[in-house]
């Protein structure tokens, strides 16, 4: 193996693709055998003879010097404990660059767009991992004359940009938080000055705990993650920045848990939700957080624990950019309502609507009261403006 090497290449096509979606024949041959336990079925599927599959199978046999299917009289097809591990490599690597694969064909596309047509706006977007982005850039392509030049980062690291002027738009999430919170405080507040950045709506989605299939550890939420007995659940968290990882540290302040009793919390993370998606499905941890679409893409179970608003932000001068404009047309269009209806967990919300940043964000202005006088309860408040 150590003489054979991996070449990348890439096509312009007239359709699309989004997130990791990459075409492989090798990989595809392989899932196709996975799913359906047979050369003849994974033949059916793929639209090709018995013979050609059967060459194909030898081809790369080769190719890389190791067995891949093994099958016994009467057995149905299987493959082997390489390639086995070569599929599931193949898809964690897949799902951890998919911000990165999504950067470059977006890049390209906003070369090719401008080589084709220079009257279309272009708008940078750095913005949280999210599934329904990369349609919302389709919908703005087709329909709006607007190439989303889409740069997937965690949600401080986009508001980061946003505020060293890298982007004209940034996209982070949050839950609505009316009892505040020190850690979105902390991380979000220094950059996010109200008057100063304007948000924009854009979707709601269901946040929670993707487990494996049929739920076997019977979780039901962070408190389930500490050992106890025989259930020991591995968890693989998300990275520091990311809006979820500070959904995940608000959760555990929320209910009085403490970190270093979950197994796995403070152990190397993936980058986004659907890398954690993919590192579950390939057995190397019981649990781990994301949203419900990415749950649903690799066939895992999914508990729900919390409703966020994903909200875009920009200056408020650049509200009125002809570019910004058309990326709230877009959002307000039946055509992105649409889109949302096949991703699972994912609602419309004051799609393209020009929020205040105080109204939407109620732990911006939490605080504690003042020194209550004798006999008051001591309580929490909220600005008028709320």
């Amino acid at each position: 193996m150590n003489s054979r090497g991996v070449h990348l290449q890439y096509s312009f096509e007239s359709t699309g693709q989004r997130g990791a979606a990459l075409h492989n024949p090798l990989f595809e041959l392989l899932q196709a055998v996975h799913e359906h336990g047979s050369i003849q079925h994974a033949a059916k599927h793929l639209g090709a003879s018995y013979r050609h599959i059967w060459g194909a199978l030898k081809r790369w046999e080769d190719t890389l010097g190791e067995p891949l299917v093994t099958w016994a009289q009467g057995q149905p097809a299987r493959l082997t404990p390489f390639a086995d591990r070569l599929l599931w490599a193949e898809k964690r690597a897949r799902a951890r660059l998919t911000p990165h694969i999504e950067a470059l064909r977006a890049e390209l596309e906003r070369v090719l767009a401008d080589a084709l047509d220079g009257s279309q706006h272009v708008l940078t977007v750095f913005a949280s991992h999210d599934l329904a982005l990369p349609m919302l850039r389709d919908v703005a392509n087709r329909d709006h004359g607007l190439h989303i030049d889409l740069r997937f980062a965690g949600s401080v690291d986009a508001l980061a940009a946003l505020a060293q002027g890298r982007c004209r738009v940034a996209g982070f999430h949050v839950p609505a938080l009316p009892g505040g919170s020190r850690q979105f405080a902390a991380a979000m507040k220094p950059l996010l000055k109200p008057g100063l950045h304007k948000l924009i709506g854009c979707v709601r989605r269901t946040q929670g705990l993707m487990v494996q299939p049929g739920n076997p550890l019977e979780l039901r939420g962070l408190a389930d993650l500490v050992p106890q007995g025989q259930r020991a659940p591995r968890f693989l968290n998300r990275q520091s920045g990311s809006g979820t990882r500070l959904l995940m540290d608000h959760l555990l302040a929320e209910q009085g848990l403490v970190a270093e009793a979950i197994p796995g919390w403070f152990q190397p993370p993936e980058d986004s939700h659907l890398a954690v998606a993919a590192a579950l499905a390939s057995g190397a941890a019981d649990a781990g957080p994301g949203i419900e679409a990415a749950a649903r893409a690799f066939g895992l179970g999914f508990v729900p624990l919390i409703d966020e608003d994903y909200f875009l932000v920009c200056l408020k001068d650049a509200l009125d950019h002809p570019a910004v404009l058309k990326l709230r047309d877009a959002l307000a269009s039946p055509a992105w309502l649409q889109a949302l209806q096949a991703l699972p967990g994912y609602a419309p919300s004051s799609g393209g609507q020009v929020l205040s940043l105080t109204q939407a964000l109620p732990w911006w202005n939490f605080r504690q009261a003042k020194k209550p006088v004798a006999g008051a309860a001591h309580r929490r408040f909220y600005s008028p403006s709320q």
